[in-house]
């Protein structure tokens, strides 16, 4: 892990940044930069700038004021054609972002008009518009007529385009040039390829850079790194930021710390009741809960809220699916890729619909274009793992899972997928490391140590496979509830131990796990079985003091021997 980033950051400095990044996001109608700065800025509401500290500022359109105005009226009722149309001989940078700006968004709207009905976008490296506009502003970039703003816009072409590391570049350069315009270091995490580049020299010496640091922690899953950072901006006066809050409560999920963050996102929606913005995970943390009731009434208040948001379509769709309406859920989904369909979450969402309905073809093209939009999504990699796994096609498999458990190294649930893809592929020696090492993560299904087993009594291991079923039994045996399958397994244990131990001649361990077995249907009958065995072999023994057996439950950490990997 690296070692904790020092945060120094002077809040008078940030507070008057922000009111000058909102003003000139706000001219060129970059709205969700906005928010975010406005967001950030409401948080430090108590602190009171001078006349003196407030930035003045300077308008540069000067004699192309007139079609900036009228063509700026087009682009906020979004006629994007008609304002790029009054805007295509101006020079000066804010029309000229604006002109840029309004044809991306026609394209990007036309798009849209022209989608089918099964939510397939068109491929946009394909876009012969797209690339038209990426050659006019590649022209400007070149011959360095673009500001900050319009190499950000430049960037965005780019990555539409998949020039990923092109576009890594001019992203870098568009937060040099503008360091308040959050959408370029919004976009620059999200394709950024390792935390090495996160601290790159490149990169402006900006208060803003160590939110971009945080962000990236995130985009990469390095949680305990990005909750750090989150906690510090939290303790330094950000705590009424509900950005803030919500990064911390990703975080807590990305940790599997599912009550922690849905406190999170309750402490949120008392600071700001009307915030649809990442309700989506919040409602994923209900469904995984299997909170019915706390669900319903989620979705009641997002739809009162705005029933056509995309959160809003996937809490629905959410509840659906708990409710096993997995057809009314796949609608709520595709409803979400109407309104937009580079929203991540609905993807992948919708594959898993797709899977519970059996139509793995649906599923898999959901989960590809969830990867497509964001490659580090590790539920879609899994997901795609477990499709292939049941159209009987390991090596696919084998793939997939591998993709899942390098974004998610420290999971348990990766390891054992993997693991599993490599048992049928008869690599029995990663199979095992596999489910060891999902032992010692903790393994949060609780199956690893069975697999683990059932694998080395395969091998014909007997002494590991004992050691390994034992392991089990004395887990599984503290737990007062269990599902049937897991039930099962637990009595289909105690009864291989049984066995084991009988062969062995260790009555006394024997006549323990046997009598154990009376306890459940399914083995009953074995049991008795045993007893009756047992009871035979006392018999031919000579009388004498009871010995004292030496059984493999004392041997258990041989199972985790490294000379048997």
């Amino acid at each position: 892990m690296d070692s904790m980033i020092e945060i120094k950051i002077d809040l008078r400095v940030v507070k008057k940044d922000l009111i000058s990044g909102i003003h000139q996001c706000s001219q060129r109608g970059l709205n969700y930069s906005v928010k975010w700065l406005s967001e950030i800025n409401h948080a430090l509401k108590e602190l009171q700038l001078s006349p003196d500290e407030l930035p003045q500022h300077v308008d540069d359109t000067q004699d192309e004021l007139e079609e900036f105005l009228l063509a700026k009226s087009y682009f906020d009722l979004k006629e994007y054609d008609r304002s790029a149309h009054f805007l295509k001989d101006c020079v000066k940078p804010k029309p000229r972002f604006l002109y840029f700006y309004s044809r991306y968004l026609s394209i990007e709207k036309k798009k849209l008009d022209n989608m089918t009905d099964t939510n397939c976008p068109p491929d946009p490296t394909k876009n012969e518009s797209l690339k038209d506009l990426c050659t006019e502003m590649g022209t400007d970039y070149f011959d360095n007529k673009l500001d900050g703003y319009c190499i950000y816009l430049y960037g965005v072409v780019l990555k539409k385009l998949d020039l990923v590391s092109k576009a890594i570049e001019v992203f870098m350069k568009a937060v040099k040039a503008e360091p308040i315009l959050w959408s370029a270091w919004f976009e620059l995490g999200r394709i950024i390829p390792d935390k090495s580049a996160i601290h790159s020299p490149d990169l402006p010496d900006h208060w803003i850079k160590y939110f971009f640091i945080a962000h990236t922690y995130l985009e990469q899953l390095c949680n305990e790194e990005s909750l750090q950072m989150y906690n510090t901006f939290y303790s330094m006066g950000l705590q009424k930021s509900t950005y803030i809050l919500s990064q911390i409560a990703l975080g807590y999920h990305n940790r599997r710390k599912l009550t922690d963050a849905i406190e999170m996102f309750q402490k949120i929606l008392e600071l700001d009741p009307y915030r649809l913005d990442n309700l989506d995970t919040y409602s994923n943390l209900l469904y995984v809960l299997e909170k019915k009731k706390e669900l319903a009434d989620l979705a009641h208040k997002v739809v009162n809220v705005d029933k056509y948001r995309v959160e809003t379509c996937c809490v629905i769709g959410n509840y659906y699916s708990l409710t096993s309406d997995h057809a009314k859920a796949v609608l709520y989904f595709r409803r979400a890729l109407k309104l937009n369909p580079q929203f991540l979450s609905a993807w992948t969402l919708m594959g898993h619909e797709f899977m519970e309905m059996k139509n793995t073809n649906a599923a898999i093209q959901s989960y590809r274009h969830a990867i497509e939009i964001n490659s580090r999504d590790y539920r879609a990699w899994y997901g795609l793992g477990q499709t292939y796994e049941i159209l009987k096609m390991p090596n696919y498999c084998l793939h997939y899972y591998k993709q899942a458990q390098q974004l998610k190294p420290n999971d348990s649930r990766m390891v054992i997928a993997l693991g599993e893809a490599y048992e049928r592929l008869d690599k029995t020696e990663n199979a095992l490391k596999c489910y060891y090492k999902a032992c010692n993560l903790g393994d949060v299904e609780g199956t690893a140590l069975l697999k683990l087993a059932k694998l080395y009594d395969k091998l014909s291991e007997t002494e590991n496979a004992a050691a390994a079923f034992t392991e089990f039994c004395l887990r599984e045996d503290d737990r007062e509830m269990r599902a049937v399958e897991e039930q099962a397994e637990f009595y289909n244990a105690l009864q291989y131990l049984a066995n084991y131990h009988l062969k062995k001649g260790e009555l006394d361990d024997a006549y323990t796990y046997a009598y154990k077995c009376m306890e459940y249907e399914e083995t009953k009958e074995q049991g008795k079985a045993l007893l009756k065995t047992i009871a035979a072999k006392r018999v031919e023994q000579e009388p004498g003091p009871a010995r004292i057996n030496e059984s493999s439950t004392n041997n258990i950490d041989m199972v985790f021997s490294p000379n048997v990997l």
